[in-house]
């Protein structure tokens, strides 16, 4: 089967693209914006590349011929840097996605698998995070998020693609970029003290997340794609962890003593975070297999080869179409 994945030179989007290339066609849309070629340098001769735009109509109704399915990952996948431009965020992850979803309807691919995020809660009180609670977004990233959302819940009713809305709590593994001002926390404390410097907290660290290693993340990708169904289900670890203990974790599996710096909150942060993964045990089959420890305990030689400058070759641009 021909699968296309969006994004797919990204974090997750580049684990999806590795756990189905060579068993299907596989072919990734980036712009490079944040994906990185390196991520794809492994398994490149048994994919096709595009260098393109979610934005481009045209080129996703060329690329969606003959797909089966579309993993949607391309997005601008930060609350900070949309508060800080929000214009390219809704053009990026609304526009694109409806987009997606069009080039879907008129390719005739069966089924969309789209990335959201438990931002869309923001910060509804009630714990844990149940699909049928009110959301509450409280950036341009969570509307983004939660419209598109809806625009899949549209185009499955009245048109009949099949779409299922992934909202994922707080992703983890190798191929996150600690280098960018908005990464996310773990690739951050991780890099701060393979450095020997201190991890940078926002506020007091007593606010909790539920981390999830990215291979649950991909597992539940594939499984939605399998299925019948339909709807927007949790993906997450079902636990969740304040800040505090994360970065005393961390360090702990990293055997150093190194006690973290505390800045200002900032905007747009949920306090709390833990999802409830009921339903999609339930409908999709999911399950997290991974503990936090487990899966840091994957990651961090990943970052610590980074750090030391191995495997980071880049992938040669005739590998790339445009």
């Amino acid at each position: 089967m021909k699968f296309v994945v969006t994004g797919g030179a990204g974090f997750i989007g580049s684990h999806i693209v590795e756990a189905i290339a060579g068993s299907h066609e596989v072919v990734v849309i980036d712009n490079f914006s944040s994906g990185k070629r390196e991520n794809l340098r492994r398994f490149a001769d048994s994919i096709s590349g595009i260098q393109g735009s979610i934005t481009d109509l045209p080129l996703l109704k060329d690329a969606f011929k003959g797909a089966e399915g579309i993993f949607h990952l391309g997005a601008i996948a930060s609350v900070a840097r949309s508060v800080d431009n929000p214009i390219a965020t809704h053009e990026t992850n609304l526009t694109g996605t409806l987009n997606v979803l069009l080039a879907a309807r008129d390719c005739g691919v069966r089924t969309v698998v789209f990335s959201s995020s438990s931002a869309v809660y923001g910060d509804e009180p009630a714990l844990p995070k149940r699909e049928d609670l009110p959301s509450v977004p409280l950036s341009p990233y969570a509307v983004s998020k939660l419209a598109g959302e809806y625009y899949c819940k549209v185009f499955s009713e009245l048109f009949g693609v099949r779409t299922v809305s992934l909202r994922y709590f707080n992703v983890f593994g190798p191929h996150q970029d600690p280098q960018s001002e908005y990464a996310a926390v773990i690739p951050k404390f991780i890099t701060k003290l393979l450095n020997n410097q201190p991890p940078v907290i926002f506020g007091d660290g007593k606010q909790t997340r539920d981390f999830v290693y990215v291979k649950d993340v991909v597992q539940a990708n594939l499984l939605a794609m399998q299925s019948s169904a339909t709807g927007t289900f949790n993906i997450g670890s079902g636990k969740s962890i304040d800040l505090n203990s994360l970065a005393r974790t961390v360090a702990e599996i990293m055997k150093v003593r190194i006690s973290p710096i505390y800045e200002e909150p900032r905007s747009g942060d949920i306090r709390d975070s833990v999802s409830d993964i009921t339903l999609a045990k339930k409908v999709l089959g999911y399950q997290a297999c991974y503990s936090l420890e487990k899966g840091l305990a994957e990651t961090i030689p990943w970052f610590r080869h980074q750090n030391l400058g191995i495997g980071s070759g880049e992938l040669g641009d005739h590998q790339i179409s445009t």
